[in-house]
């Protein structure tokens, strides 16, 4: 009788993994698609550009900006959990070193940029990534990373109780107030740091172990996704069109698209709880998804590379659509373009990297012996 309920239990283990990983996936294709509307001079402020192709990038922002919460959600669920490896600590690092020198290393022999071209400050940002911010987003990732087992445990000690008051707490210092108040305030670095993904962890943690019985239906979970990009898209354009007339609304124009603001974090969840309950199936698709989904970060540290960022829009001619609907079937290429090249980028990085700790562990056994 328990045989049947121990497979069971690994095919329900094994489909949920695949939903995970999809949620990977489809998180990094919505920040490709932030970079593009926003790098690409799509999503301008209303104040020069309400123009209808603006107004319809604006909304697709809404629904995407909640992809590096759910990203971050994501990291958080399972870090709750799982035990803490120092060889990932190393792992990420060596990433990210990897990408913020290899590039301007290519670039230069393909005669994109020239030595002269860069200071030594350049340099500063490529040989130390992590501290200079080069990737804001991995520095903030990685300090996460390394308070994981701490943050971990202490979720797993203080008690349900506890740890709501202290996600309370944090969420009025992060969020809360700066979604209320109209000013900018000292401390707000619009979830731009790791602060706020310590933050985004014990919400992560506080889901894995106490779950979240409204967000368990799924109805409740799509509606608080679209509810919350609906919102975000209608406060910025309401902002910007008083902003037009009452310049101290040119503030609320940015403010929700901010990664700490309550609708942002909001439909965050709610899209992060939708992934966590959909079922799907054994089969190819699933297989497809969890193979690809381990590059999702290398995607990030391609595109979004210092001398890359601002380039790639240009050149893949996204200038050519800045005032069309064109735009539309032309980010989805792009999108889907930059995604597969980082993913085959990243297939031969960690090929290399196995190969290199291969050696190395080869190296080591033969000491021993």
């Amino acid at each position: 009788m328990t045989e049947p309920q121990v497979t069971e239990g690994k095919l329900m283990q094994s489909k949920r993994q695949a939903n995970f990983e999809l949620l990977r996936i489809v998180a990094m294709l919505m920040i490709i698609a932030l970079h593009y509307l926003d790098k690409g001079g799509l999503a301008v402020a209303y104040t020069s550009d309400r123009s209808a192709v603006n107004y319809t990038a604006h909304f697709i922002q809404g629904f995407c900006i909640v992809a590096v919460n759910a990203y971050v959600l994501l990291s958080g669920y399972f870090l709750a959990e799982s035990s803490w490896r120092p060889g990932k600590v190393l792992s990420l690092a060596a990433q990210i070193l990897f990408y913020s020198v290899l590039i301007p290393a290519v670039l230069g022999i393909a005669g994109v940029i020239s030595p002269g071209d860069l200071s030594v400050y350049d340099w500063l940002t490529y040989l130390w990534p992590i501290e200079t911010e080069h990737y804001w987003f991995a520095t903030a990732y990685l300090v996460m990373y390394l308070f994981a087992p701490l943050l971990a445990a202490g979720v797993r000690t203080v008690g349900k109780r506890t740890l709501q008051i202290v996600i309370g707490v944090l969420l009025c210092y992060f969020s809360v107030w700066k979604s209320l108040i109209p000013a900018a305030l000292a401390t707000d670095r619009q979830g731009y740091d790791y602060g706020w993904f310590l933050c985004l962890f014990l919400i992560a943690a506080y889901i894995r172990l106490y779950g979240c019985p409204v967000l368990e239906k799924r109805r409740n979970a799509v509606l608080l996704y679209v509810g919350a990009g609906i919102g975000i898209f209608l406060a910025t354009a309401v902002s910007g069109v008083l902003a037009r007339t009452m310049d101290a609304f040119g503030y609320y124009m940015d403010m929700t698209t901010s990664y700490n603001h309550i609708l942002c974090l909001l439909g965050s969840v709610g899209f992060f709880m939708i992934f966590r309950d959909t079922q799907l199936r054994e089969g190819r698709a699933a297989r497809f998804v969890c193979g690809i989904a381990p590059y999702a970060f290398g995607v990030y540290l391609l595109h979004e590379h210092i001398l890359v960022r601002y380039e790639w829009m240009r050149w893949l001619g996204v200038e050519g659509v800045q005032d069309s609907f064109l735009f539309l079937p032309h980010m989805l290429g792009c999108i889907l373009l930059v995604y597969a090249a980082g993913t085959a980028v990243d297939y031969v990085r960690a090929g290399i990297f196995r190969t290199v700790a291969g050696g190395f562990h080869r190296k080591a056994e033969s000491k021993s012996r």
